[in-house]
């Protein structure tokens, strides 16, 4: 990395050892002289330096871990729209069917509803009896609670017109009936949609859906649905109300969505389009998971597919509910050089970058255009505000150097306001035989990409030797994205219990780095974002959740803290010798006038940390206190106590511009402190 410029005054007053901490146990209140040697942090409140981003701190969606289909989409039915590569996975038929109804069910694909979904179901009837069957599992069950709401919809059409109805049933993992069997008739001899609300007896995690084929003839389905009328904002078609608040709770600058490694695909022809996600649902297209075939048993998932209900508007739509900008990822002609690395000839290379260009012009056109007019008929006349676009996952090499050099081409002459984002490839660093990060980094230099993305999934003692990673970076080339990082624990373990708290703790100080240098790292964003914790295939990750709950993670917390604790404007700071494994960051924020103050204990025990303002004339004897901590760094939240490790806010007293503070062991604590600077 190039190092060429001068350190700002800033960062020079820096020592590799830098803090952040809040605690899960506040010490006293007030303040108080030191007692014994305490470790000195001095901020010079006087001599600010660059300007944070104001939108550092972000989130990165992808659809890992059934984040999408049985997560954050909270579609009911499984392979509603008969298009996963076995039609009826999903759906079960009893071996056996009582009441003397004699037929079957199958798939067809005869004038269907929308080329895009060529198959649909068909359940055809010689003998009516009490009906035909079929029960769909949902994912990993159905959740539901008692008096929950939802709208089933189907589209339909029948032979003869007027034959046959559907009876539609949600019952528990027995069998057993939760809620009032509904009806569906009238159907014609054409696609017609058809609604009932379906409303839960009972709270189950793990309930199913059946519906019956009554009557004699044929009936065909397609596009079954059952979803809940509580959708966060209130949204048609919109979110998992518990999971959204989550994400909107971080306060994120951005959202960078939709991947990740499903943007390239396991091949081109299973890659994400952007363009089949957008519109009725009957138009968009499935297609399969690229982490259904990714790993061995059990963390494969046969089951996993992409019904893109979730879709391009939605991300868009999610942006604008949480306040965060946003931050679509592209595929530049290469499926994942992982996998198979097929490659989009250079001369095949236009209907890439018009896709970039239609995807624009879908987000900020005027309704008058051609896509501006897609987004207002899906109910948004006026713009999204796109203001950055990624192109390419974490790709490398010449081949991606010459894509990139392409898109960017035909973006800046079109939409030179939009910022470019490239990739270094899939490490932080270089290693013996692999320059795939240097070499990316130059080219994108070269190239003047406007961001670079870089990706770290290291341990936590990684984590610690790299809270300096970006002092010395040089300011003169494009900026940098930290676009996916999370700490691993050495001992690999399953589930959530990955997320511990010294994996979060060993993030906070890393994070006191970016912050610190948050003129040059102008976006940061922890992944993956959300795991089902039937269905994960990686781990750690920032939310776990089940059918019906979710829970932040000490991590989580992290991000929280440093989403909705920064300040507008670097601090210097400088430790003392008595600072070892303290790391801090300091701000000042110019809306509320305060000194923000990061400190991150990494040492087991308890510790008196003098703190030193200097430049400032006064300070208001309260300021504010977060902390979170934990004695035991193999602490992990669960579903069942999801506040193990969770943040608490109080009050500091007795403050003074030079003041003595315990911190916590093993704990991140913020201070806000209100200052007036000396004139």
């Amino acid at each position: 990395m190039g190092s060429g410029s001068a350190p700002s005054r800033a960062r020079s007053w820096i020592t590799p050892a830098l803090v952040l901490a809040a605690s899960l146990s506040p010490a006293p209140g007030a303040c108080r002289a030191s007692q014994g040697t305490a470790a000195d942090v001095v901020v010079r409140a006087d001599q600010p330096g660059g300007e944070i981003s104001p939108i550092l701190n972000g989130v990165f969606f992808e659809d890992i871990n059934f984040a999408a289909d049985g997560g954050l989409y909270p579609e009911r039915i499984k392979n509603g729209s008969f298009e996963f590569d076995d039609p009826m996975m999903g759906w079960h038929r009893p071996a056996l069917v009582a009441g003397g109804a004699v037929g079957g069910f199958g798939v067809a694909g005869d004038r269907p509803l929308h080329p895009n979904n060529p198959h649909f179901l068909r359940a055809r009837l010689e003998q009516a009896g009490e009906g035909l069957p079929l029960t769909n599992e949902g994912y990993r069950g159905i959740g539901v609670t008692k008096g929950a709401k939802f709208t089933f919809s189907v589209r339909a059409r029948s032979a003869p017109a007027g034959a046959m109805a559907l009876g539609v049933q949600l019952v528990g993992p027995d069998g057993t009936p939760i809620a009032a069997a509904r009806r569906l008739e009238g159907f014609t001899g054409d696609w017609k949609a058809y609604s009932c609300v379906v409303e839960s007896a009972a709270t189950e995690p793990k309930a199913r859906l059946t519906i019956v084929a009554l009557g004699k003839g044929t009936l065909d389905l397609d596009m079954v649905s059952l979803f809940p009328q509580e959708t966060f904002n209130h949204r048609p078609n919109g979110l998992r109300p518990d999971l959204a608040q989550l994400l909107k709770d971080l306060r994120p600058g951005f959202v960078r969505f939709p991947g990740g490694c499903i943007v390239e695909g396991r091949d081109l022809s299973q890659r994400y389009q952007w363009k089949t996600t957008i519109g009725d649902r009957a138009e968009r297209k499935l297609i399969m998971n690229r982490w259904n075939v990714e790993f061995d048993p059990p963390r494969n998932a046969r089951d996993y597919y992409e019904s893109m209900g979730l879709g391009f508007f939605e991300y868009f739509q999610l942006c604008e509910d949480i306040g965060a900008k946003p931050l679509p990822i592209l595929n530049c002609g290469m499926a994942c050089q992982f996998n198979l690395a097929e490659l989009v000839p250079l001369e095949d290379l236009d209907p890439y970058i018009q896709d970039a260009l239609d995807l624009i012009e879908f987000a900020n056109g005027p309704a008058t255009t051609i896509w501006g007019a897609r987004r207002a008929a899906m109910g948004h006349p006026g713009p999204f505000g796109l203001t950055m676009i990624g192109i390419g996952n974490e790709q490398w090499g010449p081949q991606y150097f010459a894509r990139f050099e392409r898109f960017a081409k035909a973006i800046r002459a079109k939409h030179p306001e939009v910022l470019l984002v490239g990739g270094a490839g899939p490490g932080p660093s270089d290693g013996p035989g692999d320059d795939r990060f240097s070499t990316g980094w130059d080219a994108m230099r070269r190239l003047n990409a406007d961001l670079v993305d870089e990706h770290f999934y290291r341990p936590p003692d990684w984590f610690y030797s790299q809270v300096n990673r970006y002092d010395n970076y040089d300011r003169k080339g494009p900026k940098v994205f930290a676009g996916e990082f999370a700490s691993h624990v050495r001992n690999k373990r399953p589930g959530f219990e990955a997320n511990t708290w010294e994996a979060a703790l060993s993030e906070a100080a890393v994070m006191t780095g970016l912050e610190r240098n948050g003129d040059l790292v102008r976006l940061a964003s922890y992944a993956p974002l959300l795991a089902h914790v039937d269905a994960w295939q990686w781990n750690p990750n920032l939310i776990w959740f089940d059918n019906l709950r979710s829970m932040g993670t000490p991590s989580y917390y992290v991000q929280q803290v440093f989403g909705t604790h920064r300040g507008t404007t670097i601090l210097p700071v400088k430790l003392g010798p008595a600072a070892e494994r303290l790391f801090a960051c300091a701000s000042a924020d110019a809306p509320s006038g305060q000194v923000v103050l990061k400190i991150v204990n990494a040492r087991p025990e308890p510790r008196d940390v003098r703190i030193r303002l200097e430049g400032v004339a006064s300070v208001e004897p309260t300021g504010e206190l977060l902390t979170l901590a934990s004695p035991d760094l193999n602490a992990v939240n669960t579903l069942d106590d999801p506040r193990r490790v969770a943040l608490v806010a109080g009050a500091v007293t007795g403050l003074v511009p030079e003041f003595v503070r315990q911190v916590p062991g093993y704990s991140l604590t913020v201070l806000r402190i209100k200052a007036a600077r000396k004139p």
